[in-house]
């Protein structure tokens, strides 16, 4: 695929105005776009990380079209035989780039990361096909003993990514990354931090204390979408049991069971989940429910659509 193929990751946004920095997070965008209607509307962002339990991230500097793999200048005879081959390892693909990084400075690395272990380790090719045979299965790299963390930045995708992401990655410290789409764009900026796998929404420009947490070994509650790896309920109520009985190390508890009652008509549902606390178990029941409206989901969305939120009932221990 030759550059002029390649699509722009994010043109200038038409649509950034001005906006009160009291009332939404880094960037400008119009009242139209998906991350302020979800900031206005005080959308919940919890029990909304993808279920990816391991990644593979590749990095890549240069523009991504929406398809950051396949719409790179990564190799374009590598690119779908490598998704091929991480879908069968269960990996999902992150491209990856640092902040303000020109193509000549990429260093080819890549990493595999697993959140329940938790891991990640770095390693470097030559080409973009040696991807297609080094193990996949974290045998082989460096591993990292510092919080990675991942800032969505995939204006490709859409651009509320890469107006809240942009200017949030070039403020954090420590070892950052621009990230391909993370999913929940109307909660941008979207920042993953590995290999713990906790994602965070609506992240301001400053970081909002985000590293500082991290590099403590805790999570930071507000914004907090969840920890990919689990479900949606057993990230909700980890999430309802941090609140209130005030757990706030990354490893604290851990899921050890969930149950379903039936699906109610209407779409809702309770859960009972238990996860371990410090001296013996932790049992959080509560209720899944679909939105009352529709709205848009994404900036690029073709219609409206309803999303699941989560309710605390009881957390006992």
């Amino acid at each position: 695929m030759s550059a002029e193929q390649v699509p722009d990751a994010a043109p200038a946004d038409p649509y950034c105005q001005d906006a009160d920095p009291r009332t939404y997070p880094a960037g400008r965008l119009d009242e139209g776009r998906c991350s302020v209607q979800a900031l206005v509307a005080g959308d919940s962002p919890i029990a909304t990380a993808p279920p990816a339990r391991r990644w593979l991230l590749v990095e890549q500097p240069g523009p991504w079209g929406r398809d950051a793999l396949l719409q790179s200048r990564f190799d374009a005879e590598v690119a779908p035989r490598l998704a091929e081959r991480a879908r069968a390892a269960g990996l999902r693909i992150q491209m990856v780039r640092r902040p303000g990084e020109r193509l000549s400075d990429s260093r080819g690395r890549w990493a595999v990361a697993d959140v329940h272990a938790p891991w990640v380790r770095w390693s470097t090719r030559d080409q973009d096909a040696d991807l297609l045979d080094v193990p996949l299965d974290g045998s082989v790299g460096i591993e990292s003993d510092a919080p990675t963390f991942l800032v969505c930045t995939h204006g490709g995708h859409d651009a509320c990514c890469a107006v809240r992401g942009r200017p949030l990655a070039r403020t954090l410290a420590g070892d950052v990354w621009e990230t391909s789409h993370l999913g929940g764009d109307r909660f941008a900026a979207n920042v993953l931090v590995l290999p713990t796998g906790h994602l965070y929404g609506q992240v301001p420009e400053d970081g909002g204390g985000l590293v500082e947490a991290h590099g403590r070994g805790e999570v930071l509650l507000p914004g907090l979408r969840g920890r990919a790896g689990l479900t949606p309920p057993a990230q909700a109520a980890q999430q309802f049991a941090r609140v209130e009985l005030g757990l706030v190390g990354v490893a604290d508890l851990p899921v050890t069971g969930a149950r379903a009652d039936e699906a109610a008509p209407d779409g809702s549902q309770r859960w009972t989940v238990t996860l371990t606390g410090p001296v013996g178990e932790v049992r959080v029941v509560l209720d899944s429910r679909l939105s009352g409206e529709a709205r848009q989901l994404t900036c690029a969305a073709l219609r409206p659509g309803r999303f699941r939120t989560w309710h605390p009932v009881s957390v006992t221990s």
